[in-house]
């Protein structure tokens, strides 16, 4: 009985294949699943896709003040003279700010670690951009530091260690309330529970 051979594949299929599997949730299945849909019947989405793709990696940088993504220096949300320049709210991921920003209830500033603490995968505070959010603080225009990372193990350790850092420089610090269910992300909860918990927030 012969063995069964594999299926040769174009090397270029290939690599797009290996591409979509960086995103987060996409196996090997999915990720070859996509290539085929946009090489067998999209072709000018897949164009589309690239040009978006390269355009972004090209203009897009971190904003200078609160570290989130953005096209100039500083950007539109931190230029804003309507903006309470008192308030810092610090989010792990701009899809966190995002969120916040929906509930229409926060009408301060921010800032984006691009990521919490997390020693057992070797991130540690350089990594997060700790010593950038100091700086941040440090304008003597900033009164309130809100933390609103995630009620994760890695959230609530990077709340602590942030919290710490910041009240030894006699910074107030306050943690969003427990609105948000333990374990979840801000990204999944709907607008009214981060609302309450922004609303509720409580000094730590």
């Amino acid at each position: 009985m012969s063995r069964k051979e594999p299926v040769p594949t174009a090397r270029g299929l290939d690599q797009l294949v290996q591409a979509l599997r960086v995103l987060p949730g996409v196996g090997p299945r999915s990720a070859q699943r996509m290539a085929y849909h946009l090489l067998q019947h999209d072709r000018p989405g897949a164009e589309q896709l690239a040009q978006a793709l390269s355009g972004a990696l090209a203009s897009v940088r971190r904003c200078a003040r609160c570290n989130n993504f953005a096209e100039e220096e500083v950007c539109a949300l931190c230029r804003s003279p309507r903006r309470d320049a008192s308030l810092l709210c610090v989010v792990e991921t701009p899809g966190d700010l995002a969120m916040v920003e929906q509930t229409l209830s926060y009408s301060g500033m921010y800032f984006v670690l691009m990521g919490r603490l997390s020693p057992l995968d070797g991130i540690g505070p350089r990594d997060i951009g700790l010593d950038r959010l100091l700086e941040r603080v440090a304008d003597g225009v900033v009164q309130e530091v809100i933390l609103a990372t995630n009620f994760t193990n890695e959230g609530e350790a990077t709340a602590h260690y942030i919290a710490e850092m910041l009240r030894s420089r006699g910074i107030k610090v306050s943690r969003i309330a427990r609105g948000v269910p333990l374990g979840g992300e801000l990204e999944y909860v709907d607008a009214g529970t981060i609302s309450q918990a922004l609303l509720d927030r409580r000094g730590i």
